[in-house]
Parts: structure tokens; C-alpha cells; sequence
């Protein structure tokens, strides 16, 4: 196995990236699959357990900071801007298309709120043949309000996403937050989230555990669900009852115009992050739907 340094230019941004191979001969062309995570994550995380598993399988897989965070250019930091994360699936998915290591043909799997950007990206014209979602998060306003108290939550949260975009256009310094940190409210995630607080899983080095306090105003207020009219790609779902959100899940899958498979599996949603059990059945899942379609 070899991982390799990459770096991606979208626009004038540039994004780290690693590429996982199971040879060095790059006369070797083997299919290709760009993996992300959840939001406010970096490529050490989930990313790179499903980067591994499926380059052992045969795959060249590529994985990626978005603007803003890791090791990728990009301000104001730490900001969960979903169309700056739809813009950069957009631009990895084109270079990965240009290489003469690959296969024609790119293959996506976003975990988690990723996945809803990928999807977005799909719908916009982003040069993705076929499409996996593990423990997808896929939301709008509407759906996702119970997880901060309805409505009240929201605009709470939105009211200080306000005051933090003044305070930067007013000084250029932009308010951050925890990323997680449970009981507190203003954080990102406020629950009790062993991944994100256990360094074994996914408190890495790498990872920065601050959020912009501007992101909420783009989070809360993204549409992820109506893109999936505008998909026809071959699309997997993993997902589960257990996981966040599985209505919508279950919405995208019949709202999709192509072919479509919906697999679904026990576990929690952070167990689709880097337990074996989860992890494991969702690549058998994957490597079965990118072997057919890429």
C-alpha cells in the first residue's frame, strides 16, 4: 500500500489530498473513488479507514481537506460552507478524471454530510459516474430543526451565526467555537459523541476541534434533499435506523432517477466512522456497486 501526497487546485485554493494505491506501477490503471467525511472533519478520520480498505480491494482512491481546514488553504477557516464544499468535490472529481493512472470514470463515497454534498455536486454537473453514501446525512431546515430544540434552536443559532459574520467583516477575525464539546451549546455538536472525544477514534492530531460560529447560518438553512431529483448515476445507500435522519435517507433513495440500492444495516451513526462491523459491511457494499459501475 502506498499513500502519496496530492494537492488539488480549485480556483485559487489549494487542497491536500492523499492518494491510497495497492502498486506503484502507474501504468496500472485501476479504478477510482474520492472518499470524504463528515462535516467539520479532515482526511485523517473517516476518510482514511475506507481509503484503505477499498485500495487493498484494487482501488486508487484519493482523499481530500475542503477549504478551509486541515491541510488545505482556503478562509475563513473552519467554516462549514456547503456550496465551498460542493465546489471542491466538483474540481477533485475533475482532476482525478484527468489522470492516465485511473480508469474513465469516478467513483464518490461521502460519509455522513458529505455525502449530501457530493450529491449536490452530482445534481450540478460534477463528473461523477457513480455514487455511494455511507450513513448519509441529507437535510434541510425542516428535518434537521429537532436536532437543536425546533425552530427556537435554529434561530438562535442563526441570530449568532449573524453577530460572528459582523464581528469578521468588521475586524477579519471570525468567531470560533467548539467543533464538539457536549453540554455546550454553542458547539457544533453538544451531545455526548465518544467519537470526537476519544483520541483511538476520531480526536486525531490532525483535527481541528473549532467551528467558524458563522457556519450555522449556512448549515441550518442548506437544502441536501432536492438535488436528488437531478441524479441518475448509479447510487448506493448504506444506512440504518440507528443512523441520522433514516426518513430522509430513505427520501433521497426514491427521489433519485437512476439506479439505485438501498442496504440496510444495524449500528449507530459513528459506527459507520470506523468500527469494523460497520465499516466493513459498508465496503463489501461498495466495492460490489463500484465494481459494477465504474
Amino acid at each position: 500500500m502506498s499513500v502519496t501526497p496530492y494537492l488539488i487546485i480549485n480556483g485559487d485554493v489549494p487542497l491536500s489530498a492523499r492518494v491510497y494505491r495497492n502498486t506503484d506501477d502507474l501504468l496500472d490503471r485501476q479504478p477510482a473513488v474520492i472518499i470524504t467525511g463528515a462535516w467539520l472533519t479532515v482526511k485523517e478520520q473517516m476518510a482514511h479507514h475506507y481509503a484503505q480498505a477499498l485500495a487493498a480491494r484494487g482501488y486508487t482512491v484519493f482523499t481530500f481537506d475542503f477549504s478551509g481546514y486541515g491541510e488545505s488553504g482556503g478562509a475563513p477557516r473552519q467554516l462549514e460552507l456547503p456550496a465551498r464544499k460542493v465546489a471542491d468535490i466538483t474540481a477533485a472529481a475533475r482532476y482525478v478524471s484527468s489522470l492516465s493512472f485511473v480508469r474513465p470514470g469516478v467513483g464518490y463515497l461521502g460519509v455522513c454530510g458529505s455525502a449530501q454534498y457530493a450529491l449536490a455536486a452530482i445534481a450540478g454537473g460534477a463528473p461523477i459516474t457513480s455514487f455511494v453514501s455511507v450513513a448519509g446525512w441529507f437535510h434541510d431546515t425542516a428535518s434537521v430543526a429537532p436536532f437543536y430544540g425546533g425552530m427556537d434552536g435554529v434561530n438562535v443559532r442563526i441570530a449568532r451565526a449573524h453577530e460572528a459574520l459582523a464581528e469578521y467583516q468588521r475586524t477579519g477575525t471570525m468567531p470560533v467555537v467548539p467543533a464538539y464539546e457536549s453540554g455546550n451549546d454553542r458547539a457544533g455538536m453538544f451531545f455526548d459523541l465518544d467519537y470526537y472525544g476519544n483520541p483511538a477514534r476520531g480526536a486525531v492530531p490532525a483535527w481541528r476541534n473549532e467551528m467558524a460560529e458563522a457556519s450555522w447560518l449556512y448549515w441550518l438553512t442548506f437544502d441536501g434533499l432536492t438535488a436528488a431529483d437531478r441524479v441518475s448515476v448509479p447510487t448506493l445507500l448504506v444506512h440504518g435506523d440507528d443512523c441520522v435522519l433514516p426518513d430522509n435517507a430513505k427520501a433521497v433513495h426514491d427521489r433519485l432517477g437512476g439506479e439505485r440500492e438501498l442496504v440496510w444495516a444495524g449500528g449507530a451513526q459513528t459506527d459507520f466512522y470506523d468500527q469494523p462491523e460497520q465499516v466493513g459491511l459498508a465496503v463489501e457494499a461498495a466495492d460490489r456497486h463500484f465494481g459494477r459501475t465504474l
